[in-house]
């Protein structure tokens, strides 16, 4: 009886190592006005339909997780999706992510109250870093997602702003100096379309070391190229923290997924366009993961 109990033991715990070590396949999802939609930097977007649908069709795929990221938050729209997160919650059994607006304590109390799992804050970890410490301390880290948007920096930064919290002296080791010598990462908003005198590296470890339980690392100059992922910047990153690292901008193909989570050492791969347009199932993709050695929940 006890060998058999000690037998029953060990292979529960190696199901429960295999699951930690499983890499994620994540979705994500558009909504504007409630309505998931599709376009190109948020340009000529045109209706993609219900969340909850897509969300309940990446459910029964067997999608790990799912993020929804919310273009048009706001204060005054806040409510609606409330209202998906609130419907999504009671179809479908996957963790949910959700970003954008996130500006206050209350709107992640009111997402998580809401049904989602994890909140994705970009700008105003940027704007007050120790926002992250707080909200880490009220919710856990396990909730919080730090949104890292990257973009290669070659050797000059003309355009680049910094920020008055530059001058708290725990921060000082995330700045970019001028000129930059050789290739690095810098921190981008708006898009793309702003720089900050960040340094990307440097700052997904500072977001870990105030409470961070998970960077989802977005690379502006792959978004929506289809190219395949920032490789050498996931790679970095994910070698620099302890933490989950998502890789985020540019898959095309299985291939790329492969190689994020392979050569750019990523503990998932967020996807949109391949899944959302129906180029490839996220159990198209597990099954082409798994046949190549990469551990994935089936």
């Amino acid at each position: 009886m006890a060998s058999a109990l000690y037998t029953l033991c060990c292979f529960a715990l190696l199901r429960i190592i295999a699951e930690m070590l499983a890499k994620r396949i994540i979705p994500c999802l558009d909504v504007k006005d409630g309505r998931v939609v599709k376009g190109v930097s948020f340009v000529n977007l045109r209706d993609a339909g219900d969340p909850v649908e897509n969300a309940r069709f990446y459910d029964e795929q067997g999608a790990d997780e799912l993020i929804f990221l919310d273009i048009t938050a706001s204060h005054e729209k806040r409510k609606i999706i409330l209202d998906v997160v609130e419907r999504t919650a009671t179809d479908v059994f996957m963790p949910l992510t959700v970003g954008g607006g996130i500006k206050s304590i209350d709107d992640i109390r009111a997402l998580l109250n809401s049904g989602c799992d994890k909140v994705s804050i970009n700008t105003t970890a940027v704007k007050d870093p120790f926002f992250i410490s707080r909200a880490a301390e009220k919710f856990g880290s396990q909730c919080i997602v730090v949104a890292v948007d990257a973009k290669r920096v070659a050797d000059n930064m003309a355009n680049a702003t910094g920020e008055d919290w530059f001058s708290d002296a725990s921060l000082r080791d995330v700045m970019l100096e001028l000129p930059v010598d050789g290739l690095t990462w810098a921190i981008s908003t708006h898009g793309g379309r702003q720089m900050k005198l960040i340094n990307a590296v440097a700052w997904a470890k500072k977001m870990e070391e105030l409470g961070a339980g998970e960077i989802m690392l977005t690379s502006m100059d792959k978004d929506g190229t289809k190219d395949g992922y920032d490789i050498e910047l996931t790679r970095t990153i994910s070698e620099t923290v302890s933490i989950p690292v998502i890789a985020s901008g540019g898959a095309g193909t299985l291939e790329h997924l492969y190689d994020g989570l392979v050569a750019g050492k990523a503990d998932a791969a967020l996807a949109a366009s391949i899944f959302h347009f129906r180029e490839y199932t996220v159990r198209e993709a597990k099954e082409f993961l798994k046949e190549r050695g990469v551990p994935v929940r089936l």
